[in-house]
């Protein structure tokens, strides 16, 4: 009877309502179960769920909107039965797009590592480490009197610490932190952070940073002047290191609709994301602004945004291929080649000349009692040998494994590889974008 009563009013366009008197798990994909009193529960679970529930959805939205509903709540729940059943080869939104406004955000301070075994900076060299370890003390009401001089100090650091603060973070939770040396000292290994404000690019103080470093290298030096270093020792880490002390405002919750930022631009890949939305939602829910972004309506309570959300960036989405390239790192020798490279007929034929020079100076000795002098007479030798390698031929639309095929082959180094890939492109042969880093 409850079932009953929540279709009924689910029906006559009372859909908070509908969703108050329902149990939760009525308005999940099971629903599409109960709906079919005729069949025992065996065969209902056997049966296949995705067109059935696609039918229900469809006709439950196209309620909404003669109706004018506005409770996106219990659409989204709607929404997770069209999730059983995922396309081929496709990508969750969330790996696809991010949200407008949904951001991390860069924090940064300067403060003192205390607690070295004398690997600080020394102090002559850095004056800033020595003026802000007396500001410091001059906050507790210590005074270093001037006669005293330079004071040295080797169990000390100034450091540069940064973090990034996450979307959503609350006062009180906690983040992890990196701090570096911006002044000569040799290892932070064993120190500890002192209280450090992290501010934010608009000056505003955002955490509080304190803590024990983590860290990864060590460095050791004897006394004859031999020193091994492993990693990089002035540089650690302080896992939860930072106390969040102020949220960053965040515009999620404005507005009557969100934009999705594509990870990389692509205008099939957007076409797609409208695509799948507005056949679940609705013509003109979600639209393509550009390659790289979707503007898809959303309610106006955040409550219901978040679970409205939850299910699209589930969403099994289609990826547009990427343009074809060819990516050569000429420092490296690495050479990636994408997907969708292709080449156009061509004959290759790559070989080598070597020419060695040889200097081999005969030493002239005159037969004795000629008068005449020893003498160094130069003599070279040049050899030139030139490698023979085969042609070998790319047929029309030859795929990326033929092309590594051919190219072993012969016998080619990665060097050899380049300069192959070079000249192809230039005869415009070579059917993708050529991008050397």
């Amino acid at each position: 009877m409850q079932m009953k009563s929540w279709q009924s009013l689910m029906e006559s366009g009372s859909t908070r309502q509908a969703f108050a008197l329902g149990p939760r798990q009525d308005a999940s994909p099971a629903l599409c179960l109960r709906r079919q009193p005729d069949r025992s529960r065996a065969e209902r679970e056997a049966a296949p769920r995705s067109h059935s529930c696609r039918q229900q959805f469809a006709s439950n939205w196209r309620a909404y909107r003669r109706r004018g509903a506005n409770d996106w709540l219990l659409l989204a729940t709607l929404l997770f039965g069209l999730l059983l059943s995922p396309l081929a080869h496709a990508e969750r939104l969330k790996d696809l797009a991010s949200i407008q406004g949904v951001r991390s955000n860069q924090l940064i301070g300067y403060g003192l590592v205390v607690g070295l075994n004398g690997s600080g900076d020394q102090t002559t060299q850095t004056p800033f480490t020595l003026q802000t370890f007396n500001n410091m003390l001059a906050q507790f009401g210590i005074k270093v009197p001037a006669s005293v001089g330079n004071v040295q100090l080797k169990n000390v650091a100034a450091v540069s610490v940064h973090a990034e603060l996450p979307p959503f973070a609350k006062p009180g939770q906690t983040i992890d932190i990196t701090v570096s040396s911006i002044g000569n000292a040799k290892s932070l290994r064993g120190g500890s952070l002192l209280m450090t404000p992290l501010k934010g690019i608009d000056g505003n103080v955002y955490a509080i940073a304190q803590g024990n470093l983590v860290v990864g290298g060590f460095d050791a030096e004897g006394g004859d002047g031999s020193r091994v270093t492993v990693n990089v020792p002035s540089t650690g880490r302080i896992p939860g290191g930072a106390t969040v002390e102020r949220p960053v405002p965040s515009g999620f919750d404005q507005g009557n609709s969100l934009v999705l930022n594509l990870n990389r631009p692509d205008f099939t890949t957007a076409k797609n994301i409208v695509d799948q939305i507005n056949q679940l939602l609705g013509p003109g829910v979600a639209q393509a602004i550009d390659g790289g972004s979707v503007r898809v309506s959303a309610p106006l309570d955040p409550g219901q945004r978040v679970d409205y959300l939850s299910v699209l960036e589930n969403l099994e989405i289609e990826a547009g291929q990427a343009q074809a390239k060819v990516i050569i790192n000429s420092r490296t020798g690495t050479i990636v080649i994408g997907q969708n490279v292709r080449v156009q007929p061509a004959a290759v034929t790559h070989g080598s000349l070597t020419v060695a020079i040889t200097e081999d100076p005969i030493v002239s000795q005159p037969n004795a009692f000629s008068g005449g002098q020893t003498a160094v007479v130069p003599r070279s030798r040049i050899d030139a040998s030139e490698e023979a390698k085969p042609m070998f031929k790319f047929a029309p639309g030859t795929s990326l494994d033929e092309i590594v095929r051919a190219v072993n082959q012969v016998g080619a180094s990665p060097s050899d590889l380049m300069a192959i890939l070079e000249a192809l492109k230039q005869a415009g042969a070579l059917q993708a974008e050529l991008i050397v880093i």
